[in-house]
């Protein structure tokens, strides 16, 4: 135990360091200016379906536009980050008309969720057994991954972790992007880092390269053309107009971050439960278009691939199969196109009917 709070954050880092956190800082629970365009960004519907984001306190306000609104009792914010590169190419080098795209952070052995998690409890614990006695007995402690009201990456700014990019997500000088991101809430004030500098500059590469327009300006997002979004978190059908620019992607996206300069010589990750399964780095879109409920939740137990269900999936793939030029899919998707799944079905319609075209 720490007889001195100064002697807390040193802990802290150490600890985070220990569980095989890449990056740790620390931020003020002050809720930070970037949060005051949170309720705006509801309001234009840029959240889509994803309603979580919306999440109200009972006097009506956005859980996420004030973290002291949600635990007025903290006063620091620890973030740990963890790289989950791996050496495998970029989805911007895929030329294989005959497979499809799972983003890089679902390729894994292990849901990063609870991969983060484990270790920030060690975090968490190491926090709690260095804190001064006089003050362990009033100590309050909440760790998170995805799962808080918190927009994590602001206080990642705050605590010196990365900058937001254009593209929203948070980068780091030497890590890149690629980063999974923990939280610890603490009632404890700890001394704060310094903020991270934004280094994007004048770039504007992500806003170039995304195909969907989703990156309205720099660092505006609007989720319901992203189509990280729409290969996760939309349910039923996807708008027509959006369809072509989903290339072969099958579950989420990763082009704002495959083509941004910070991410050329990003490290790749030593955590053992961030190297892919086997079939998941350009999975074979025929084996993924007729996979069986059996197969589906065998070949992705405890993964994020899960959220978008096998609907869902095969929704996505017949998309893909319908942007791929490839005209030996036409069989597979006459199946499809007989699907009980309606949104399965209207989308190998639709993507029968591009092969065709682009045959003529």
């Amino acid at each position: 135990m720490a007889s001195r709070i100064s002697d807390v954050k040193a802990i802290v880092k150490h600890a985070a360091e220990q569980a095989g956190f890449d990056l740790s800082g620390v931020a003020s629970a002050t809720d930070a200016p970037e949060l005051n365009h949170f309720p705006a960004w509801i309001a234009a519907g840029h959240a889509g379906e994803m309603k979580y984001m919306e999440a109200r306190d009972d006097h009506g306000g956005l859980k996420r536009a004030s973290l002291s609104r949600v635990a007025p009792w903290a006063r620091s914010v620890i973030v740990c980050a963890i790289n989950y590169n791996t050496d495998h190419p970029y989805s911007t080098e895929g030329r294989d008309s005959n497979r499809g795209w799972i983003s890089r952070y679902a390729w894994s052995r292990e849901d990063y969720h609870d991969a983060v998690l484990r270790r920030l409890k060690q975090v968490e614990a190491a926090l709690r057994q260095a804190a001064p006695a006089e003050l362990e007995p009033s100590l309050t402690t909440r760790s998170y991954v995805d799962t808080g009201p918190i927009v994590e990456r602001v206080y990642a700014k705050y605590s010196g972790v990365g900058w937001i990019g254009k593209n929203t997500c948070l980068i780091h000088q030497k890590k890149g992007s690629w980063l999974f991101l923990g939280v610890i809430l603490a009632s404890l004030e700890l001394e704060p880092d310094l903020p991270a500098p934004d280094r994007c500059g004048t770039c504007t590469r992500c806003i170039e390269a995304c195909p969907t327009n989703a990156i309205l300006a720099p660092y505006q997002l609007d989720s319901n053309k992203c189509i990280s979004y729409l290969t996760i978190e939309k349910r039923g059908s996807i708008a027509q107009d959006l369809r072509a620019g989903m290339g072969r992607h099958i579950f989420g996206c990763d082009i704002c971050q495959d083509v941004c300069p910070w991410n050329r010589k990003a490290p790749a990750s030593t955590a053992p439960e961030f190297e892919p399964r086997a079939g998941l780095v350009n999975p074979a879109l025929a084996w993924l278009a007729e996979i069986s409920v059996e197969e589906f939740r065998s070949a992705f137990s405890g993964s994020p691939i899960r959220r978008t269900k096998r609907a869902g999936l095969r929704r996505n793939v017949a998309i893909a199969m319908g942007n791929s030029g490839n005209t030996e899919f036409l069989p597979v998707l006459d199946r499809l196109a007989c699907d009980e799944d309606e949104s399965v079905a209207e989308s190998a319609r639709w993507a029968k009917a591009r092969l065709v075209q682009s045959t003529e």
